[in-house]
């Protein structure tokens, strides 16, 4: 099975590209903070479990890596509400994305605690 197969990684993908999307939106004086670390941990979502992946025959290193994407989701969702405290994007506007990254989560947390699984 290919990574890019896994739900998980089209979720991480996609959100990794609307947070894109959004942060393109900030403030210029943002460029260098929030737009960066908005973006970087998103994206780092997809390496962490790509990476994992290819090492999955490794069951110690396939759920380090995991927990790694399963650490930048989170941050991802903290640098939204700062983006929504920041008054950049609203609660109402970034829900549906709130969710996905939950979504990932899970997902995440399951391949984490079934490496075998994915063997």
């Amino acid at each position: 099975m290919n990574h890019k197969n896994l739900i998980a990684y089209k979720k991480a993908f996609n959100n990794a590209m609307k947070c894109r999307a959004i942060a393109k939106g900030f403030p210029k004086d943002e460029l260098f903070m929030l737009t960066s670390q908005i973006t970087r941990s998103s994206r780092s979502v997809v390496s962490n479990l790509t990476e994992g992946y290819r090492k999955r025959a490794y069951p110690k290193h396939f759920k380090s890596k995991l927990t790694d994407a399963d650490s930048e989701n989170s941050e991802t969702d903290l640098w939204l509400d700062f983006a929504v405290a920041s008054g950049y994007v609203t609660e109402f506007s970034i829900n549906e994305l709130r969710n996905e990254i939950s979504e990932v989560g899970k997902l995440l947390n399951y391949m984490i605690n079934n490496p075998d699984k994915f063997q």
